[in-house]
């Protein structure tokens, strides 16, 4: 199960409607299992269809985190015109075993979807997602 406070699920929605019709990318940080910082990301892509965490970025959010004690809970992203659920595309780039992949679907734009997931070996598992 990921809970994640409720600000940084708007977050994540607001980012991804600010970033349509591209998709949205970010990492929140954590320390044992709780979220403590949410880092907006360049989707170097810059495409409705695929993300990519701008190298830069992911440096300085690493550094960041490395600094802090931090690990890297979740990397999100949207989808603007599809389902919350990882693409194939999303599962064979998915490199974080230990990290949540958390989704927002813009599909309906006045009702968002946010889902969490892991993805290891090119299998998804769906996972709560509660708010705290």
């Amino acid at each position: 199960m990921l809970t994640l406070p409720q600000e940084l699920i708007d977050e994540m929605v607001a980012h991804a409607r600010e970033d349509a019709p591209n998709e949205c990318c970010g990492i929140i940080a954590g320390q044992d299992g709780r979220a403590v910082k949410l880092f907006r990301a360049k989707n170097a892509e810059a495409s409705p269809y695929r993300y990519s965490v701008d190298p830069q970025d992911l440096f300085r959010i690493h550094r960041e985190c490395e600094q802090n004690g931090w690990e890297f809970l979740v990397i999100y992203h949207s989808h603007t015109a599809s389902e919350a659920h990882p693409s194939g595309t999303d599962i064979r780039l998915a490199f974080w075993p230990e990290t949540f992949y958390v989704l927002v679907s813009l599909m309906q734009p006045d009702k968002p979807v946010v889902r969490a997931f892991k993805i290891l070996d090119g299998q998804t598992t769906e996972e709560e997602l509660a708010t705290g």
